[in-house]
């Protein structure tokens, strides 16, 4: 019988590419693969599971709140200093850094209003500890 095995890629839409390009690369602090940058698709070069963002194939203004009920947790390696980063820049945060039983974490909007969950990954194992021991 076949199975799903699990996630294997994510990508959000956006309303404008560039703005949200910005937003992960310069104040998220990820960065783009260039074998995959395109003018309407951009894919970051991840630890786990690919994340890209594309634009918008839908009218993200007649959504109250884009990918409503999907929560989508990435892996920080300093939770507090994302934190302050993003509150300087002017970013909407959701919920401010707690300890929680995945480690440190708050909840924060990105430009299009995609409610992202950052966190200090506690365990030393993938997919619940994604980073190498040194």
């Amino acid at each position: 019988m076949a199975k799903l095995l699990g996630p294997d890629f994510i990508s959000l839409q956006v309303r404008n590419l560039s703005t949200s390009r910005t937003f992960y690369t310069e104040i998220l602090g990820l960065t783009v693969d260039t074998r995959f940058d395109a003018p309407d698709f951009v894919l970051f070069d991840t630890n786990s599971i690919p994340f890209a963002l594309s634009e918008s194939k839908v009218n993200l203004d007649e959504a109250p709140q884009p990918g409503r009920g999907v929560t989508l947790w990435i892996d920080c390696d300093h939770v507090n200093e994302l934190h302050a980063t993003l509150e300087a820049a002017g970013a909407t945060i959701i919920t401010p850094p707690y300890d929680g039983p995945f480690g440190r974490t708050f909840v924060f909007a990105d430009p299009d209003g995609y409610r992202l969950t950052a966190n200090e990954n506690p365990w030393d194992r993938f997919p619940l500890g994604g980073r190498p021991q040194s």
